[in-house]
């Protein structure tokens, strides 16, 4: 994979995915496709691939100030280490109530720079629709942070259904069918907007 460089030169670097496990519930399903889109991303040359499981992070679920001065807690500071150097995001997510998880939207709204123009795509898992509800709203948050949500993903309806016992998709055909696509517009995203932050800065509009 052809990355840019600030001073105009290429380099091969690898692309790097950051698969973000968004639910943290015990017993919880989210592993399952998370690690699954997770083993395809890595079937693929120029992708370097991060399993972000927010369950490994105790995030305060109050927001710290804006004083200039003020440090961060140390799970934040640790996430952050984790999905500044991204080029991409996969944020993998349950349906809870039409909308996606608390922790979720707790450890989004933890950063702001880390997400900037950058592509995030969606997986998600629920009942008849599969989590759609979830993922329309995740869009919405995401373009608050000037990312760029993928309009294609990846949606598991009566997801009990599609993968087996240990964690395996039932139809690898159709499930691989679907990663190959939706992992092609990931990374060409992922190297469009990696070169055009690099080429020219993004004009951002300034509220009054």
């Amino acid at each position: 994979m052809t990355t840019f460089l600030s001073d105009g030169q290429t380099s091969t670097e690898p692309l790097r995915v950051a698969v973000i496990v968004g639910s943290i519930r015990k017993d919880r399903f989210c592993p399952t496709p998370a690690g699954w889109i997770a083993d395809q991303a890595r079937k693929r040359e120029g992708l370097e691939v991060d399993l972000v499981d927010l369950a490994d992070y105790e995030l305060p679920v109050v927001l710290g100030g804006n004083d200039a001065g003020a440090s961060q807690p140390d799970a934040v500071t640790e996430l952050g280490k984790c999905l500044a150097p991204a080029d991409a995001f996969v944020v993998v997510t349950p349906i809870y109530n039409r909308s996606y998880p608390a922790a979720l939207k707790n450890a989004i709204d933890w950063f702001y720079a880390e997400w900037q123009l950058k592509p995030v795509g969606f997986v998600s898992y629920g009942g008849i629709t599969g989590g759609l509800q979830a993922i329309d709203a995740l869009r919405s948050v995401f373009t608050e942070f000037h990312a760029v949500p993928l309009r294609d993903s990846i949606t598991f309806a009566n997801f009990w259904e599609v993968f087996d016992h240990d964690g395996r998709p039932v139809d690898v055909e159709r499930t691989s069918k679907l990663a190959d696509g939706f992992l092609g517009q990931l990374a060409w995203w992922a190297q469009t907007l990696q070169q055009a932050r690099v080429d020219r800065p993004y004009p951002f509009v300034e509220s009054d």
